[in-house]
């Protein structure tokens, strides 16, 4: 197959004192499956952007195959889904189209329904198709799984699979595992590719980082060595060259000469030794390390917060979902999990206190304490003390915090409105961390995180165990954190009408 080769790549955007890209080289096979990783902020939507040919370089980019992006900016969302198919891919036949959807689990009368209709996650479903269908191209995937229910990161997962010649930029390690063959990853300043999935890459990293984290340990430990036995013998010089004067009968010419020499020894070693410090540093450079985060639970005063029986809420009359049976007790940790439409969100507003028909049984305790993380990250604005302020948490621990998930000092004096949807939800989530609570309840709290960000969440809430409910789609987050899961389905009845999420 073809190449896109990369020679020494350099970027970094206009008034910024950052290389983003410094002296990138490498060469990707366009058949590859590759997924692309990094921290929120690093550079993964920047560096799709130069692929597309559409921000200023240093360096060379060549490449035999043309590029295309998705999310695809639809010219016009009321037009019929299947004219948005043809403007995309206009070669292409009904029941090509088709083909594709059924791998999809999308049904064909989709293709019949104007597209501003369809739900977020068949939009995605029909991009996808329309994209790969134009086979002339090599796809810069950007975040597919965001609008994605836990079945439906499954469908599109198994479909890329089936597919070759991309690059995916996802969070989901889960869906990364399920998809790709190579793995693209975002350092500080480099990007390096490596055969396999994101797992097998992950370990490979971790033993990487543990072997030069042992060996920048073993350094320093020579390095106080070498500093130590410096100066000894400096002052052992120093003592030499004294005893040239006060004393009788001394050969002082020897004795200068002599220090001197032991002088030259001690700046040769001190040389040495700052050089190899140097190199080391080289080395590890790249360590991308996950700090440990902090959490501060209350212990609620009885044992069960919430307890419901036979309960649903309501939306103009329609129950949402089907009757649930639930306890949530202190230590619970508790996955909100169902299709999207199912009802996750506005259970989660009725136990932050939201009024909300119901019915059947319900009970909530008594002056229960809620730190609440919304779904959608979006309202925040003006400066990051302002924000901190009005919720009224520590200032430095939240920017400690927040420097353990990724951020740099420099971004605290920026806009909030400045910031990535990553940087937002990692705001809202530091906040919460910084909370005294009884309940945490997170509506999908790792929704556009970084996968480094995820694994610091889920080793936190396994190390400290606090009381928590979160709707997540997250399949490997669910699995490894939660020590019950709740399932909404939708109600047959609420289908058929306008049904919250």
């Amino acid at each position: 197959m073809a190449t896109i080769s990369l020679k020494n790549l350099t970027f970094s955007y206009e008034g910024s004192y950052e290389i983003l890209f410094d002296r990138v080289s490498l060469d990707l096979d366009t058949s590859w499956k590759l997924g692309l990783v990094g921290r929120n902020g690093k550079g993964k939507t920047t560096f799709l952007k130069i692929l597309l040919g559409e921000l200023p370089y240093i360096g060379s980019l060549q490449t035999p195959i043309s590029f295309q992006y998705f999310p695809y900016e639809v010219s016009n969302i009321d037009l019929p889904t299947s004219e948005i198919i043809q403007e995309i891919a206009p070669h292409i036949e009904e029941w090509q189209w088709l083909k594709e959807f059924s791998l999809l689990d999308l049904p064909p009368h989709v293709s019949k329904q104007v597209f501003s209709t369809l739900s977020s996650g068949e939009q995605t479903k029909v991009l996808l198709v329309s994209l790969f269908l134009n086979q002339e191209a090599f796809l810069l995937i950007d975040e597919p799984t965001n609008h994605l229910d836990r079945i439906g990161r499954k469908v599109v997962g198994e479909y890329l699979h089936k597919k070759k010649g991309f690059i995916v930029v996802s969070h989901d390690r889960h869906f990364l595992d399920c998809c790709i063959n190579h793995v693209l990853v975002l350092n500080r300043s480099t990007i390096e590719v490596q055969k396999g999935t994101f797992s097998s890459w992950w370990a490979n990293k971790e033993r990487k980082d543990q072997y030069e984290i042992e060996e920048n340990q073993k350094l320093r430990s020579e390095i106080r060595e070498l500093r130590e036995s410096a100066r000894r013998t400096a002052q052992w010089s120093d003592r030499v060259e004294s005893t040239k004067f006060g004393e009788r009968g001394v050969d002082r010419g020897y004795i200068g000469h002599k220090a001197a020499k032991m002088m030259r020894k001690s700046k040769n070693t001190e040389k040495r030794m700052e050089r190899s410090a140097i190199e080391k540093e080289k080395l590890l450079k790249d360590v991308e390390s996950n700090e440990s985060l902090k959490i501060f639970p209350v212990p609620y005063t009885k044992e069960v917060l919430v307890d419901v029986r036979d309960f649903s809420l309501k939306h103009q009359n329609r129950q949402i979902f089907d009757p649930i049976h639930f306890t949530l007790r202190r230590g619970d940790r508790v996955a909100l999990v169902g299709k999207n439409g199912s009802g996750k969100s506005t259970f989660i507003r009725w136990l932050i206190g939201e009024e909300i028909a119901s019915q059947g049984f319900s009970f909530l305790g008594s002056q229960i304490k809620i730190s609440y993380v919304p779904q959608n990250p979006t309202a925040v604005k003006g400066l990051l003390r302002h924000f901190i302020e009005n919720k009224a948490v520590d200032e430095t621990l939240v920017k400690t915090i927040l420097r353990k998930m990724g951020f740099e000092r420099s971004q605290f004096d920026r806009n909030l409105e400045e910031y990535s949807f990553g940087q937002r939800k990692k705001l809202w989530l530091a906040t919460s961390l910084c909370e005294q609570a009884h309940l945490y309840i997170w509506d999908e709290p790792l929704n556009y995180l970084d996968v480094f960000s995820r694994m610091q969440i889920e080793e936190l809430l396994l190390k400290v165990r606090p009381t928590i409910l979160f709707g997540e789609h997250d399949e490997s987050f669910v699995e490894n954190v939660a020590t019950k899961v709740l399932s909404l389905q939708a109600c047959q009845t609420a289908l058929a009408g306008n049904n919250p999420t």
